[in-house]
């Protein structure tokens, strides 16, 4: 038989930071990472989350811009091989059929849709990071709060004929 036990401690010092009053404001900053992307997280002094935030714009922005100019080139080779006019010259003659540079043109356009969308999502998780973070902010995690987990062996309250049984014993403090 398996028995798992419980306690727990509290305790009631108090450090001196928890004496000071700490004024954070959740709304300043949301509004400040509304306005300038990471701006909410230097305030929630989670600055290590700035460079990741703008790898990311960078990165989409990076991504927009190549689909963009894809998107142009092959919708450009496109119309300049259907417009019927014979003065014009087409780089892709020998390389892509009219099927081929639709298809190339319509995929392009569709990432650079869909990379404006995931900046967008990019942008709205910054802002939700910086409500959160301001939120915890003031949330105790400190070393008081632990939980301790340790074999024991004891007697079995349920039947007192049996010698012993083994179990875990689960000591919450805090």
């Amino acid at each position: 038989m398996f028995f798992l036990g419980l306690s727990y401690q509290v305790s009631n010092a108090q450090s001196p930071i928890d004496t000071l009053p700490r004024i954070h404001s959740v709304k300043r900053a949301t509004n400040l990472s509304a306005i300038l992307p990471g701006a909410g997280q230097v305030y929630n002094h989670k600055i290590w989350k700035v460079p990741i935030i703008y790898a990311a714009f960078g990165g989409m922005a990076y991504l927009i811009k190549f689909n963009n100019d894809n998107y142009k080139k092959f919708n450009g080779a496109l119309i300049t091989r259907l417009d019927g006019d014979s003065t014009t010259i087409d780089n892709y003659v020998n390389r892509y059929t009219d099927a081929n540079l639709l298809t190339l043109s319509n995929y392009y356009h569709r990432n650079r849709d869909l990379s404006i969308i995931v900046t967008s999502l990019i942008y709205v998780l910054n802002i939700i990071d910086a409500h959160v973070d301001a939120h915890l902010f003031t949330f105790d995690v400190d070393d008081n709060l632990s939980i301790h987990i340790t074999p024991t062996v004891m007697a079995n309250p349920f039947t007192p004929h049996t010698a012993a049984v083994t179990g875990l014993n689960l000591n919450f403090r805090f």
